[in-house]
């Protein structure tokens, strides 16, 4: 004996000209680098203010993923970064941000 296989039930002709629903075939939009938004033509290491924006509250540089910016500005923003830290404009640690109290940084928007 061969089984035939089951089939479905024919749906009625108002689901069939029911409209469907669009699923998002990609995912979020990509973010604009805040560097290039701000149209800032050079990253100094002397404005703490700025790069602030771009550490955690752990000190750490936040990555392009989270923040959206460009390859080139990530880079610049860096070593702009670890200049600052060098001499001692920025801090290195978590223990340093305690030690010193240094502000929290205004998240980027």
């Amino acid at each position: 004996m061969v089984e035939e296989p089951e089939r479905a039930p024919e749906q009625p002709a108002e689901a069939a000209e029911a409209p469907r629903q669009r699923k998002r075939r990609y995912g979020r939009r990509r973010k604009v680098c805040p560097v290039c938004a701000e149209q800032i033509k050079r990253i100094d290491y002397k404005n703490t203010a700025f790069l602030r924006r771009f550490l955690t509250d752990r000190g750490r540089i936040e990555s392009r993923r989270k923040l959206g910016t460009c390859a080139k500005h990530q880079r610049a923003l860096a070593r702009a970064i670890k200049r600052a830290r060098h001499v001692a404009l920025l801090p290195f640690t978590a223990e340093h941000i305690r030690k010193m109290g240094w502000p929290s940084p205004t998240p980027v928007s």
